[in-house]
């Protein structure tokens, strides 16, 4: 006897809601992530090389709350970030990957933002005087050469991370720690509300997306949702 017909077809139709393979803790973890998180502060990341440095940017990036990362992809060296030192956070984060700084800076410039890049060069303002109350996007560099001369050349600024030591250098993944870390809580201290600021659709939105990452056997499961 064949199985299926109008007697199954109830079941067939059901939707799956992620929220129910979800405890109360879980989801509220997601909720409190979600409200804290930020589109107006970016990380570009300009011609890395090394994978290791890459996850640990991307590391940094989610467990501070920015969802973006722009990538500008170094043709000698792909962009394959260390899974052990990611952690998996990757499936958290927007990553934008451009062959160019020009196309780069172009989808950034359509969304408001101003670029500044580290670079210790005359002109250059300390990491300490900037702002982060409009839309900031800062610019990393290699980690031999810095910051390529078209950065430089397309970019609204400059600056430098203050050093009292003798070592005047940063590893890229320890430069890009305290430049994020600065900028968040720069945005926690000085705007109304803290430093999340996604407006109620998109909140929702990722929200959603993290319910069905949070599951475990997610593919299974929504393998045939639309």
């Amino acid at each position: 006897m064949s199985g299926g017909g109008p007697r199954y077809e109830r079941f067939e139709k059901v939707k799956v809601e992620p929220e129910q393979f979800l405890l109360d803790v879980r989801k509220e973890k997601i909720d409190r992530v979600v409200s804290q998180r930020t589109r107006n502060f970016t990380v570009v990341l300009d011609r890395l090389e090394d994978s290791f440095n890459m996850a640990a940017v991307l590391r940094t990036c989610e467990s501070m709350g920015v969802q973006e990362v722009h990538v500008v992809i170094n043709p000698e060296a792909p962009f394959l970030p260390n899974s052990r030192v990611a952690q998996g956070c990757d499936k958290w984060l927007d990553v934008k990957l451009y062959k160019s700084f020009a196309e780069c800076r172009e989808h950034l410039k359509s969304r408001g933002f101003q670029l500044y890049a580290s670079a210790i060069r005359e002109g250059a303002t300390s990491l300490y005087t900037l702002r982060f109350d409009t839309k900031v996007a800062i610019v990393l560099g290699n980690e031999r050469f810095g910051v390529s001369d078209d950065v430089l050349d397309a970019v609204d600024g400059t600056f430098w991370i203050p050093m009292r030591g003798f070592s005047q250098s940063l590893n890229i993944s320890a430069a890009a720690s305290a430049c994020i870390s600065r900028a968040i809580a720069w945005r926690d201290e000085h705007l109304e509300g803290g430093s999340g600021d996604l407006p109620p659709e998109e909140a929702q939105a990722l929200r959603e997306r993290f319910y069905v990452l949070a599951i475990k056997q997610r593919k299974r499961l929504f393998k045939k949702q639309p």
